[in-house]
């Protein structure tokens, strides 16, 4: 229980700075833009120390096969939300242009 809320306390500690962060803009598109930057940096470091944390599991494991499985889980979960993390630029880039008709006529 207490390393949840701990969870929670650290991610708001996170989260409210990236958001006031983000609120600095006077028009709708500069401020998603900017929310998405922001919350693209928060999950990039968030995968990045689930990465970490999977290692210091597999070093931890000794030999005893279920904690090597969870180990291998939960490094296959970093990986797998390192690459959405990766795609979503590329998916927001599509987007944008699928949707951006300033230059038609």
């Amino acid at each position: 229980m207490n390393k949840k809320i701990l969870f929670l306390v650290l991610l708001g500690v996170i989260l409210v700075p990236t958001s006031c962060f983000a609120v600095i803009s006077n028009d709708l598109p500069t401020l998603i833009d900017n929310l998405a930057q922001q919350l693209g940096l928060m999950a990039g470091s968030l995968s990045i120390i689930a990465f970490i944390v999977a290692g210091i599991m597999f070093l931890t494991a000794t030999g005893n096969p279920s904690r090597m499985t969870i180990a291998k889980g939960a490094l296959i979960a970093a990986v797998i939300g390192i690459i959405i993390l990766a795609l979503s630029g590329t998916a927001k880039d599509f987007v944008e242009n699928l949707f951006n008709t300033t230059g038609a006529g």
